[in-house]
């Protein structure tokens, strides 16, 4: 019953994603994407997208990138529903398979998906499967402690970690349920150091990075109240992302206070029938990590909230991290899935079963019903056009860097479905600078630094002395007019979307150290290590446990003679 509710809902999602590319605001799918020093996070940038990008480089050698996209996002789905679905009957087992089947659907079916779907963050949803495993492998660990069970748990990690917020949001999971079931500090011990092998790959990139200390925006980013409710409201239904364009619009009207009203009301069922029996001590520090994800995040919206965080983006490195404080409430999801299976459980008592999880599941997918389809069709793939394979093919594998025009880092195509990031960046074989920041409602946060600035600067002022002094040897014009002092004699490429131009006497661009490039494929290697290892241990389980089933058969059928 999990696994078909759980593929059920995946489909009714996903099954557009199917057939093309998803470009769509941070979602990127190319045919192929390119292994540059960006991939592995050591180009001087902030490391967003490790070890994301390098893994899917490598893999989109022998499967289209379209597809790995989609596949991955459906497989972060259906993790999803049968990873909180597993959690929700270890912990409140007299909700029996309905109850495992109601967490699956609010796994699946919320706010926070949708919304992270729409901003295109399609990997992020891969570290918030993750969580409910993660709780489950602690849990074993502190049962029955061994190599098998660091193994698996330690592969989860490397799985969370597949984007450094992934990462964090199953650290903070673990070290909670480590606290709660007083796991042995020999364990703890060995579960922290494997987190931070898997981290590593980020890890590296940040210790490599020229990025400045973020350039602010706490307020841009925090929670964004729905109509209303406020932002505890807003907060405690899992929704509110920062950008009002990456909203279902099911939640743009009064219809949002509905639609949590009925949420919650599910959750506070739940919540008196654990109150009502002996709570483990996993559940209760489970709702107590809920309840501090949702006032810390509804502090960070206010006044002083966004004070503090400004001031912790502009002093200390790596706090960039937290800015975008909505997408931490994936922490609350564990309890709210353990808490609708509880709910369940208590209607079970006066209901039948199928009934009951029928309710629980019309309270939480009806007031949502634009989560379908591709959040409402808003995701659709697209069709790259041939020239953008052409310009990449006539760059080829080059040590000169790549200058994208206009600057702005988020575009609107005319072949895409709406805003989005330009996917050359994934495609170039070779540096580029493709950004001169983001702009949120007027105001430009992240500006690159250092050597992007005067990249960008030279580029605006036409002034192609300077970028071949700084190692640009292209630049790809994108719908639009060619920025000032390209000579239509260095035009190699014209197409109907693409320019492409060559800056004569380029010399070649800054390149990471050997160093940093063998520390860089030495962390991706081995957190993939350590992803390969747990699945292999987690497969050799599978088929023990399937053997001794077997050959236990026999026996009972010889003993009966």
């Amino acid at each position: 019953m999990l696994f078909a509710v759980s593929g059920l809902l995946t489909a009714l999602i996903c099954a557009p994603f199917l057939g093309g590319h998803l470009i769509y605001r941070d979602a990127v799918a190319v045919p192929r994407f390119a292994l540059t020093p960006s991939a592995f996070g050591i180009d001087g940038s902030a490391p967003r997208a490790v070890p994301q990008d390098a893994v899917l480089g490598v893999t989109s050698r022998v499967v289209d990138g379209g597809w790995l996209v989609a596949l991955l996002t459906a497989a972060a789905l259906f993790g999803a529903g049968v990873g909180y679905g597993r959690l929700a009957r270890r912990l409140v087992p007299s909700a029996g398979a309905a109850g495992s089947a109601a967490a699956a659907v609010v796994a699946i079916w919320n706010p926070f998906v949708a919304e992270r779907l729409l901003q295109g963050q399609w990997s992020l949803l891969i570290g918030y499967a993750a969580l409910a495993p993660t709780v489950l492998a602690v849990l074993s660990c502190a049962s029955s402690p061994g190599r098998r069970g660091l193994s698996k748990c330690i592969a989860l990690f490397a799985i969370a970690g597949f984007t450094p917020t992934g990462s964090v949001l199953a650290l903070i999971v673990a070290v909670v349920v480590m606290v709660a079931v007083r796991l042995p500090r020999r364990t703890a011990a060995l579960l922290l150091a494997g987190w931070l092998v898997t981290a590593s790959p980020w890890l590296v990139g940040a210790v490599v990075s020229s990025a400045s200390a973020s350039s602010g925006g706490a307020g841009a980013f925090a929670v964004r109240a729905e109509p209303g409710l406020g932002s505890f409201g807003t907060a405690l239904g899992l929704g509110g992302i920062w950008n009002a364009d990456a909203v279902p619009v099911s939640r743009t009207s009064w219809w949002a206070a509905v639609a949590t009203a009925a949420f919650l009301g599910v959750v506070i069922v739940g919540c008196a029938e654990l109150l009502r029996r002996r709570t483990d001590p996993v559940v209760r520090a489970l709702a107590m990590l809920a309840a501090a994800t949702v006032v810390l995040v509804s502090l960070a919206a206010t006044g002083p909230g966004v004070d503090l965080m400004d001031a912790a983006l502009a002093h200390i490195p790596g706090t960039g991290l937290l800015r975008d404080t909505q997408k931490y409430l994936a922490l609350a999801v564990p309890f709210v899935a353990i808490a609708v299976a509880a709910a369940v459980a208590r209607l079970r008592r006066l209901i039948p079963a199928g009934f009951a999880v029928s309710a629980v599941a019309l309270l939480v997918i009806a007031p949502l019903p634009d989560l379908a389809w591709g959040v409402g069709g808003a995701i659709r793939p697209v069709a790259i056009p041939a020239e953008y394979a052409t310009v990449t093919a006539t760059i080829g594998s080059d040590d000169r860097t790549v200058a994208l025009w206009p600057t702005a880092t988020v575009r609107t195509l005319t072949w895409t479905n709406g805003p989005s990031l330009s996917p050359l960046p994934r495609m170039v074989d070779a540096p580029i600078v493709s950004g001169a920041g983001l702009v949120v409602d007027g105001d430009t946060f992240d500006a690159p630094t250092g050597r992007d600035a005067d990249v960008i600067a030279s580029l605006t002022a036409g002034d192609t002395a300077r970028l071949a002094a700084l190692g640009v040897g292209w630049v790809i014009v994108e719908e639009s007019a060619p920025p000032p002092g390209l000579s239509p004699s260095d035009e190699m490429f014209h197409g109907e979307h693409l320019r492409l131009f060559r800056i004569p006497d380029a010399v070649p661009a800054p390149a990471p150290s050997a160093a940093a490039w063998t520390a860089a494929i030495t962390a991706t290697a081995t957190w993939f290590a350590a992803l390969i290892v747990g699945a292999v241990v987690s497969l050799v389980e599978v088929v023990q446990r399937r053997l001794r089933k077997t050959s236990a058969k026999p026996s009972a059928a010889s003993d009966h003679e």
